[in-house]
């Protein structure tokens, strides 16, 4: 049996202040029985402020996380800033000291977190998984929804990796909204699969009640649906409360491979716990109808689009290559 907790918390650019959250998140954690806990997308360092198509200012650079004697990376608002939320978030080396003070803080326990990542002359969306032995394994966000490619570089691959746990896949946020993503962990033989998100709410039809916010209710439909469609658990964390323009869904829940969820934090921050069998769990789901099994790839048409095809052109696939830019030329279907 193994217990997990998948986090719905507000997280912004103070990393000492993540850190004692974090810290106090996973003393609880332990306390329960967990054996993994999933925090959210830039739980270190804070997501964006906005999600248009401008990076931060050019007089709001990130602020640095050189690394303090006691490895805590704090990051103070530069002289003159009007605010430290107005900046990118600090970028942090897979190697710094910040993801060391995460591997002591998570021990015992498997610890999934999203950072901004310094890859070296470029920054990425990077959801990363430790215990006290280090790094387990690292996934950069592929799919970058509306202007968030403006501040980070999109990763290029899907892979599981092994833990003590189990196989382990992760996504971030809006990865999960593509089958192909989760798809592609299972194949590689994730059992679990830990999604971290910043996930928002509705900017132009804004719900009073979060609850009934739609995309509080696509966020949660594509959590069951992706697990049922794979046959794994899913554990979903989300940013909660709000930060710059954005307002979160927080929704933090564990899904099972059944599709149904075990346990959830709803609108409000918390931690959503749920124990396990987990290989009594993936048998059960997969004794008769296992999708990965009777999947048929061969039948398959090929859904990259043609070399030079914008994927802003929503009619490529009915129009053909001939049809301008945005789909303007119609064509009659008959149905047979």
């Amino acid at each position: 049996m193994i217990t997990v907790g998948a986090v719905a918390a507000e997280f912004g650019r103070d990393l000492e202040a993540a850190f004692t959250r974090i810290a106090a998140i996973l003393d609880d954690a332990r306390a329960r029985g967990a054996h993994l806990v999933v925090l959210p997308e830039a739980a270190l360092g804070g997501y964006l402020t906005t999600l248009d198509d401008s990076p931060a200012p050019t007089g709001a650079e990130p602020p640095t996380a050189d690394p303090a004697p006691d490895g805590s990376g704090r990051v103070e608002a530069a002289p003159g800033d009007d605010a430290a939320e107005d900046s990118l978030p600090p970028a942090l080396a897979l190697d710094g000291p910040q993801l060391r003070r995460l591997a002591r803080l998570a021990g015992d326990l498997v610890v999934v977190v999203g950072l901004c990542e310094d890859g070296g002359g470029a920054r990425y969306n990077t959801a990363v998984a430790v215990n006290g032995d280090g790094l387990l394994g690292v996934h950069r966000k592929v799919h970058q929804p509306l202007g968030e490619g403006a501040s980070y570089r999109a990763g290029d691959s899907f892979t599981a990796f092994d833990t003590p746990l189990g196989r382990i896949g992760m996504l971030i946020c809006y990865d999960k909204a593509f089958p192909e993503a989760a798809r592609a962990l299972a194949v590689d033989g994730a059992q679990i699969v830990a999604c971290v998100s910043a996930w928002p709410a509705s900017r132009t039809f804004r719900a009073p009640d979060l609850a009934d916010d739609r995309w509080t209710r696509r966020f949660d439909l594509f959590d069951q649906a992706r697990a049922l469609e794979n046959q794994v658990l899913w554990v979903s964390s989300n940013q909660a409360g709000s930060f710059g323009s954005l307002r979160f869904v927080a929704s933090a829940k564990v899904v099972d491979a059944g599709g149904e969820v075990l346990a959830t934090t709803g609108t409000t921050a918390g931690v959503a716990y749920a124990t396990v069998d987990l290989p009594r769990m993936l048998a059960s789901a997969r004794a008769s109808m296992f999708h990965l099994r009777d999947r048929r790839p061969d039948a398959y048409p090929d859904t990259a689009l043609p070399s030079g095809t914008s994927p802003l052109d929503p009619f490529h696939s009915i129009l053909g290559p001939g049809a301008p830019a945005g789909g303007t030329r119609a064509r009659k279907v008959r149905c047979a």
